[in-house]
């Protein structure tokens, strides 16, 4: 057995395999560190190197591709990594995280199979002066979500930034976050369209506006958000407030929470800045 040369592109090392096949010379691939190609009968050597050095010139060409279809097989002896999906989930959220997460979904199941209003009676931020003392409803009202797109996009954020917060600063720091940016960005909210409203969105904005900052003023903390994407977050708030696209969106708790992140990214760095 000679082995011929390595591959970090497992793919690439089976593409000139597949060709050789075509060429009637037999090769076979061993997986280590990168993937190595071997060949058997030793008198062909000096063929399958100037073969070689043709491949490399162009990978891409059509011929290998083709040569895949026509001799490739299932049982080639590579092995693909598949996405860890769930693990990744677990990775980038502790419990805080999943208990929100787990809630929200929870809510929404129950307002599909009761109705919105039944469950809103229930959560709502408080429509009535007999209810100022069920205190749950200044928080609760970020559980409930009203479309399947409303709660995927907020749940989503909340998974990459939440879990973000939490994993590198702690559970506590989440907390504080969530209670105070959900219970001011209902308030505003409350001032502007009434009691009559629901998701996690305020607290999603707040922890962007944190993550961005707190990035910018503390990079070492891990947290962080590209600027891209908190243009578009700001842009979208000018979206929402132009009503361009006819949508209900309550602006006021997304202009609220995004103004509580940033004021508690920029009090959680005031130390750090002033030590650098």
């Amino acid at each position: 057995m000679l082995m011929i040369t390595s591959f970090t592109n497992p793919r690439v090392a089976q593409a000139f395999v597949d060709y050789m096949a075509t060429q009637g010379v037999v090769l076979t691939i061993q997986q280590h560190t990168q993937t190595d190609v071997w060949l058997a009968d030793e008198s062909q050597a000096s063929r399958v190197q100037n073969e070689l050095a043709r491949f490399m010139e162009n990978p891409a060409d059509p011929r290998y591709l083709a040569a895949s279809w026509e001799s490739g097989h299932t049982n080639s002896g590579l092995h693909y990594n598949r996405f860890p999906f769930i693990a990744t989930l677990k990775s980038n959220a502790g419990p805080l995280t999943w208990l929100i997460m787990c809630a929200c979904i929870l809510v929404f199941i129950v307002m599909n199979v009761v109705g919105d209003q039944a469950v809103m009676l229930w959560l709502a931020w408080p429509y009535d002066p007999s209810q100022q003392f069920e205190l749950w409803r200044y928080f609760t009202h970020a559980f409930m979500h009203f479309s399947v797109m409303h709660i995927l996009f907020n749940l989503l954020w909340w998974w990459y930034l939440g879990g973000m917060v939490e994993k590198r600063i702690g559970s506590g720091k989440l907390l504080v976050i969530t209670v105070i940016s959900a219970l001011l960005s209902g308030f505003i909210q409350h001032k502007f369209s009434g009691p009559w409203f629901g998701g996690l969105s305020g607290v999603v904005y707040a922890l962007m506006g944190y993550a961005w900052l707190r990035g910018e003023r503390d990079p070492e903390s891990g947290i962080y958000l590209q600027r891209g994407l908190i243009i578009f977050s700001v842009l979208w708030l000018v979206v929402g407030w132009l009503d361009l696209f006819g949508m209900s969106i309550a602006n006021g708790a997304h202009v609220t929470g995004l103004a509580v992140g940033l004021a508690m990214a920029f009090a959680d760095t005031q130390n750090v800045r002033k030590r650098t």
